[in-house]
């Protein structure tokens, strides 16, 4: 089988190493059953008045035969190939499938997995071209697709693979400043897959894509880029108030010009505004004493005051 390797915290790789010798289950029944083909063949041969001398050979080839039949028979499942090697040298590539080996000669070195694999890594503290620490974690997919190279070329690939996966972070990191970090993930993504599956194609392994999970910064300096990003809202917000502002004293300025040479039209459009603010239910609006005379305010509020009693009646 594979090693399997697990990641630990700071990016240290532990790796624990399986026993290579894998049993199939074809292999494990058809031994049994030569087994017992042996624990009842002999008695029922001392029965039939043979030879103690042929009984033995008997029961010591049927047990040849399971033990031959156990080591030699291997099954590789749809998606692994098993990389066999004849008194240490490169022999085949078996699978998937049911395969035969010679015992003791032949030695399944290696199961090799072809599916899509995944891989997590992770860069703690690593500074930006501008001096920055960040923690950046992200995950690596990738294939073998050429079992001899990942078996031969190095001694585990799947350790060198996180390895040059973290590492390649690190550079890309270095060379970036924080603000690039931060909009650039597409472009990081692109970086990395390219650098790690240079390294990694002679290993016959193919580097499919690379995603940025999470970029941490320091707390500080998120506080700061926090206040920063507010400040800049409040100056934009500011700045549209302002425009606003010209945008209507534009209009009022062309408003004026057009009440300036027409009194009628502006006497009209004042009692409009008191009108309007009288329909409120509780308004209050003082206004001077000239406008009343002018305007004819009191006639004016009766009528609001009159309309309203009208109103109130209509809904009882």
């Amino acid at each position: 089988m594979i090693p399997i390797i697990k990641t630990k915290k700071g990016g240290r790789q532990e790796r624990t190493r399986p026993d290579n010798i894998r049993i199939s289950g074809i292999a494990l029944l058809l031994f049994a059953i030569f087994l017992l083909l042996g624990s009842v063949g002999a008695p029922i041969l001392s029965m039939w008045h043979v030879p103690g001398g042929w009984i033995a050979a008997y029961v010591i080839v049927i047990f040849l035969i399971g033990i031959y039949i156990l080591l030699a028979l291997k099954v590789a499942s749809q998606w692994e190939k098993a990389v066999l090697l004849r008194l240490g040298k490169f022999r085949r590539l078996a699978g998937p499938g049911m395969f035969w080996l010679i015992p003791i000669i032949d030695w399944a070195a290696m199961w090799i997995d072809h599916r899509v694999m995944v891989t997590p890594f992770s860069a703690e503290k690593t500074l930006t071209k501008d001096t920055v620490p960040v923690d950046v974690d992200a995950v690596l997919f990738w294939v073998v697709w050429d079992a001899e190279k990942a078996a031969l070329e190095v001694e585990d690939y799947r350790a060198a693979i996180a390895w040059a996966a973290q590492t390649a972070l690190r550079e890309v990191i270095g060379q970036m400043n924080l603000a690039d970090i931060l909009v650039g993930r597409a472009k990081m993504d692109a970086d990395l897959t390219k650098i790690i599956d240079a390294r990694t194609t002679p290993w016959g392994i193919t580097v499919q894509s690379v995603e940025i999970r999470d970029i941490v910064i320091p707390q500080d300096l998120e506080d700061a880029m926090s206040r920063q990003a507010q400040a800049e809202r409040e100056r934009q917000a500011r700045v549209i108030l302002g425009e606003s502002e010209k945008q209507i004293s534009a209009s009022f300025a062309e408003a004026s010009k057009a009440y300036s040479d027409n009194p009628t039209a502006l006497h009209l459009r004042a009692m409009n505004m008191l009108f309007e603010g009288l329909k409120e239910k509780g308004a209050l609006i003082i206004v001077p004493s000239s406008a009343v005379d002018t305007m004819n305010l009191g006639g004016l509020s009766g009528m609001v005051a009159l309309g309203q009693s009208t109103i109130d009646k209509a809904k009882k």
